[in-house]
């Protein structure tokens, strides 16, 4: 699932049956959408074409009749209304993510005849500004890095890390909000079926990154028949009980995936920023120094927390493996904290902003499915996994906010299933820290029939038009212009 940017994640499926209530899964459920008023979309950097506006949704779906909330979407029309097929939804990563600005970016990286045929268009997902917004307003160090991350003490204790979920639990119920209850996948899918009645289109096509792939595979289930063709890139373990701690437990072979990349990178000779002779080198260098700086962490004013500790360094080595060209930031960390010099704390994405996209990811994740309460689980997933997985210190095995929330799921996490047309593309880079090629296997054997994979020989979170390679990034462009995909599932070297 998508990291927060550098500037800066069925049991109900068709049929709508949740725990024996029929639950309406559809804009239409609650009379015909009025018109989108489209004005001036607010932001720095937009193609001037793009336009915004707002689409009125349930805040409960069980309750259509019931309070309201905002949906903030955005739209750059076809650039050729002649060949218009339909309306291409960004579904972004996170939890936390939005796409608002993305038909002005990265949907203008997009080939032409793919901007001819599509309308493309962005959104803020329920409780992300724009949209109707929440904030739990945690405590400051709530907001750091190492802490929105579970990376477990020195001696793999997760005394502190069931201290904090319990703390933002705390804070979220609080100041959250009655939205916080109802922020969910299979909410942000039924969102997009009312932005696809919105927008008066019978069919959605979608292009999903990250956890905006669980996402986009939720709507494909919900609402079989109202989707065109769908892209789903870098693509999540879409257990059904177990999807968010799937995810977090996926970093354990997303690392160990990249990093050798990495250690082959920073020991290539010529290298400005070689941080040893020899990969394996720079793996010794590297767990050592993190072992090192457990003990003895080094001041880092202006950072939080202030001071650079072994989870600091992994936490570096985490963001950084999500694309190559990050690579420096961490050899020159590794460089700097053995001299005992560290370079000027990178500065941080306003509060605003972190404290919104805190409460979003957080009510997602502990929305979908119930973690488990008692530190002992933990503690025996954190042992195991330190054992195994050195780079990674237990962190993909701990405890999250959902440890101590504050409410149950409302219904049954979503399903994904291959009923339905046999229109899903999947693109998945070889090498991918977040989302790594075994879980999305595992989401391709959910989708069956209904998908062809396409498998990149890339390194780097995000495949299509990012980090993936132009086999890759063809194929993709091919399928949603013209429809047309691989007979079977392929592998662009």
């Amino acid at each position: 699932m998508k990291q927060i940017t550098k500037s800066a994640a069925l049991i109900a499926a068709a049929s709508g049956v949740v725990f024996g209530l029929v639950t309406p899964l559809t804009a239409s459920a609650t009379g015909a959408p009025a018109p989108l008023k489209w004005g001036e979309c607010e932001g720095e950097g937009l193609d001037p074409r793009q336009r915004c506006a707002t689409v009125s949704v349930p805040m409960d779906y069980a309750d259509p009749g019931g309070e309201r909330i905002d949906i903030a979407v955005s739209r750059i029309p076809s650039e050729k209304p002649s060949a218009r097929r339909g309306a291409l939804l960004i579904i972004p990563g996170g939890p936390g993510g939005d796409s608002l600005a993305e038909p002005s970016a990265k949907g203008q990286r997009l080939p032409k005849e793919v901007r001819a045929a599509y309308d493309l268009i962005g959104f803020a997902p329920r409780g992300n500004v724009p949209s109707t917004p929440v904030s739990c307003d945690v405590e400051q160090r709530d907001l750091a890095r190492t802490a929105l991350r579970p990376w477990p003490a020195p001696d793999g204790s997760v005394s502190g890390n069931m201290a904090t979920a319990r703390r933002i639990s705390d804070a979220c119920a609080r100041n959250g909000g009655e939205l916080m209850k109802h922020i969910s996948t299979k909410n942000n899918a039924r969102d997009i079926d009312s932005i696809r009645a919105a927008l008066g289109e019978r069919r959605l096509s979608a292009w999903g990154d990250s956890y905006g792939t669980y996402i986009g595979a939720t709507f494909a289930t919900l609402f079989p028949h109202r989707t065109d063709r769908i892209v789903l890139d870098s693509n999540d373990n879409p257990d059904p009980v177990r999807a968010e701690r799937a995810w977090l437990e996926s970093f354990e072979a997303g690392v160990e995936d990249n990093f050798p990349e990495f250690a082959k990178w920073a020991s290539r000779p010529g290298n400005p920023d070689r941080v040893a002779g020899s990969p394996a080198e720079v793996r010794s260098r590297f767990l050592a120094l993190a072992a090192r700086l457990d003990r003895e962490p080094l001041p880092w004013p202006g950072a939080n927390p202030a001071r650079l500790d072994g989870n600091g360094l992994r936490q570096t080595m985490l963001d950084s493996l999500y694309d190559p060209e990050d690579y420096p930031v961490l050899a020159q960390q590794i460089l700097a904290a053995d001299a005992g010099q560290l370079p000027p704390a990178p500065a941080n994405p306003p509060e605003e902003m972190l404290q919104n996209y805190v409460a979003v990811g957080s009510a997602t994740i502990c929305n979908d499915a119930a973690w488990p309460r008692s530190a002992a689980a933990y503690e025996k997933g954190v042992a195991e996994s330190r054992a195994k997985y050195p780079l990674t210190a237990g962190m993909p095995r701990n405890a999250m906010v959902c440890a101590a929330w504050p409410w149950q799921p409302s219904e049954a996490p979503p399903r994904v299933t291959d009923r339905g047309p046999s229109n899903v593309l999947m693109v998945q880079n070889q090498r991918d820290v977040a989302t790594p090629l075994s879980g999305a296997l595992k989401m391709r054997e959910a989708l069956g029939r209904r998908a062809v994979m396409v498998t990149v020989n890339s390194t780097g979170h995000g495949a299509y038009l990012e980090n993936g390679n132009a086999c890759g990034d063809a194929t993709v462009s091919r399928f949603l212009a013209t429809g047309e995909r691989p007979g079977g599932d392929t592998y662009c070297d």
